[in-house]
């Protein structure tokens, strides 16, 4: 366009006839061509100038409506998460409460199938040990009755010699019956 303006300022001053061209004239053209700048920029730079920035300010409040309603969401996300974790938390300590429980009731039978085995245990050996007590008073009853008889038996051995026995048998016999 301003190879265009140039173009016909050439023509203009090639032909040194009044006519159609541009007047480099800065102090008597200027409020002329600024006013045609102004008017120019007004008309169709208003319009344009409008549409930017109406188009701009609808991107501006769409973007703005977006932004809230990911905040809104975002909102919710948080309430749920921040719900869901009480939720967790709550659960955790149920679990935590019924696994002391739990540990505690097993302590507890464990203790007392140890006591039981304890005592069936002092049991046991209290009977092992009367009846090795019982066993051993017998062996010893037996060695005592067969000490004494031998006792018994090396005395009359020589106490009682061969006339003193036959007197005694004798004695017996009679007594029976004999």
């Amino acid at each position: 366009m301003m190879g265009t303006f140039f173009l016909l300022n050439a023509e203009t001053a090639a032909s040194s006839e009044s006519g159609f061209g541009l007047n480099f004239d800065i102090l008597g053209t200027n409020l002329i061509n600024i006013g045609i700048v102004v008017v120019l920029l007004v008309v169709y730079g208003g319009k344009v100038v409008g549409n930017i920035l109406s188009e701009r300010r609808a991107k501006i409040e769409q973007d703005i409506k977006e932004a809230e309603a990911r905040k809104n969401e975002s909102q919710a996300a948080l309430n749920e998460a921040q719900q869901n974790l009480k939720e967790a938390q709550a659960t955790a300590e149920k679990i935590r409460t019924e696994a002391k429980t739990n540990a505690q009731k097993a302590a507890d039978e464990i203790l007392a199938k140890g006591k039981k085995e304890v005592e069936r245990l002092k049991a046991s050996a209290a009977a092992d040990l009367d009846s090795d007590r019982e066993r051993a008073i017998a062996e010893l009853r037996e060695r005592v009755v067969a000490m004494a008889i031998a006792k018994a038996e090396s005395r009359l051995e020589e106490i009682v010699d061969d006339d003193a026995q036959r007197q005694l048998i004798e004695r017996s016999i009679a007594q029976i019956g004999g």
